[in-house]
C-alpha cells in the first residue's frame, strides 16, 4: 500500500508539481490549499507524512506544526516544512516545534522527494524489537516506537526519539554533535546550526525528571548516564 503524503500550500501550482512528482515516486497524495480543510480531513485519514507550508491564506504553518505535535494521534507524523522564509530563526522554530525538515523556496522537486524519501525511511528504521529501562523510571520500546516514564506516555518526534535510542544504546559513550549528526541523516543530514542542541532541549523538557540523565560534556557533546 502506497504511503499517503498530504501536501498543504496555498499555490496551486506548487501543489500540483509537487504531487506530480509524489505520484512518479508511487505515493498516494492528498491536496489542500489551506490549513482549515486540511485539518478537517484529519480525523478521517491521518497522512504518513505531511509537506506544510508555513505561509497559508488561513492559518499559520507553525500553529497547525505545533498543535500536530501535541496532541498524541498526530504526535508521530512527520512534518516537512516549506516555505519561501530562509531566516535561520525560522528553520529552528519549525525543529523546536517538532517538524522534521525544512524545505525553502524555491526548491528542487527531485530534492524533496528524496528528503520525503529519508525522512519516512529513518522512521521505519527506529522500530527493532527491543526494550530497554533506565534509572527504573525511563522506558524504551523501540518495537513499538515508545517512550514512558513512570508508566506515563511520553510523545517524541521520531528525531527526538532516535537521538534518545542513540545515546541510550551506548549508556555513558560521549557523542559529538557531528556523531549524532551522521547518525541520523548521514547524506541526508539538514546542515543548520545548533540543530542537536534544539532537540535534546526539547527531548530534555518532555522528559521531565527523566531529562537529566541526557548530560551535556561542555565541549565535546552529549552523554546518557543514570
Amino acid at each position: 500500500m502506497n504511503k499517503l503524503v498530504a501536501v498543504v500550500d496555498d499555490e496551486p501550482d506548487i501543489v500540483k508539481l509537487v504531487s506530480i512528482h509524489l505520484k512518479k515516486a508511487h505515493f498516494a497524495v492528498a491536496e489542500f490549499l489551506d490549513g482549515e480543510t486540511f485539518m478537517k480531513s484529519l480525523p478521517e485519514k491521518k497522512p504518513d507524512l505531511i509537506v506544510l507550508d508555513l505561509m497559508l491564506p488561513d492559518a499559520d504553518g507553525m500553529d497547525i506544526c505545533k498543535y500536530l505535535k501535541k496532541h498524541n494521534e498526530y504526535s508521530a507524523i512527520p512534518i516537512i516544512m516549506l516555505t519561501a522564509r530562509s531566516d535561520e530563526t525560522d528553520k529552528i522554530v519549525g525543529l523546536e516545534l517538532g517538524a522534521d525538515d525544512y524545505v525553502t523556496k524555491p526548491f528542487s522537486p527531485r530534492e524533496l522527494i528524496a528528503r520525503i524519501k529519508a525522512v519516512l525511511r529513518r522512521r521505519e528504521q527506529v522500530a527493532e524489537a527491543q526494550r530497554m529501562t533506565i534509572g527504573d523510571i525511563l522506558t524504551l520500546d523501540f518495537d513499538k516506537f515508545e517512550v514512558h516514564v513512570r508508566d506515563e506516555k511520553i510523545d517524541l518526534t521520531t528525531t527526538e526519539f532516535r537521538i534518545l535510542k542513540i545515546l541510550a544504546e551506548r549508556k555513558g559513550w560521549v557523542f559529538s554533535r557531528k556523531q549524532i549528526l551522521d547518525t541520523l541523516w548521514g547524506e541526508d543530514k539538514i546542515v543548520v546550526d545548533r540543530t542537536i542542541d534544539v532537540h535534546i532541549k526539547h527531548l530534555r523538557e518532555k522528559l521531565g525528571e527523566a531529562g537529566k540523565f541526557i548530560k551535556n560534556i561542555r565541549g565535546v557533546g552529549y552523554t546518557l548516564k543514570e
